[in-house]
């Protein structure tokens, strides 16, 4: 009975430290629709552009709407980010410092005006931890939209997920010649993390428990 006991207290820690992410809780860190692009919280701007010209600005309904909320609630960036619409565009725009507890979905919507003979080009990268703003950490490439493919020219839902524990910043990055770039929209951009279920700590705690109380009881 001994041995049991001590067995079924170890297999509650296995089970614990195993359970699938499927029992985490989803937490939603960032929701943003951008119904105010100047006054955004925690929100980086920097704009590396050759020579630099406008940083992203509040969407334009004339050219397309945003995908929800009030017709200008986007995020906008266009080939003026090169100052006279001329040499090499370079913009970012970055979110705050998010804490994350492991498995991690980005989630975003992009569009563009898709007027003929012109290709956008956004990156969408990932810095890992808290302190600065040097571009270099942000050295993982989540996905890139348009470039060598076809940039959505009507509202589309782009996601990405890993394992990312810890702090984070993730950057949205528009660039290319600006003579080849057009106009493109950010809405709707959600992060959400996953954190283990209360019922998950307290296996692992019955476990050790149970796994406690054996080895006093052996000990006698």
């Amino acid at each position: 009975m001994k041995r049991l006991a001590s067995l079924c207290g170890t297999a509650l820690v296995t089970m614990a430290a195993w359970t699938p992410l499927t029992s985490h809780a989803a937490i939603e860190v960032l929701n943003e629709g951008f119904n105010n692009v100047g006054g955004l919280s925690g929100w980086t701007q920097l704009n590396q552009s050759m020579p630099p010209g406008t940083g992203w600005f509040q969407g334009n309904p004339s050219v397309f709407r945003a995908y929800s909320g009030p017709a200008n609630s986007y995020a906008a960036a266009n080939f003026l980010g090169a100052a006279g619409g001329m040499g090499v565009v370079d913009n970012w725009l970055i979110t705050p410092t998010l804490a994350l507890g492991g498995l991690t979905s980005l989630s975003f919507y992009v569009n563009s005006a898709g007027t003929a003979g012109f290709s956008d080009l956004l990156e969408v990268r990932f810095a890992s931890g808290s302190t600065g703003t040097g571009l270099d950490a942000f050295d993982t490439l989540l996905t890139t939209v348009g470039g060598e493919g076809a940039f959505p020219t009507q509202w589309q839902q782009l996601s990405a997920s890993f394992d990312a524990p810890g702090a984070g910043r993730f950057a949205f990055r528009y660039l290319g010649d600006a003579a080849t770039l057009d106009y493109i929209g950010l809405d709707s951009v959600r992060v959400v993390t996953a954190v283990p279920e209360p019922s998950t700590y307290l296996m692992l705690l019955l476990g050790l428990g149970t796994v406690a109380a054996s080895a006093r009881r052996l000990r006698k």
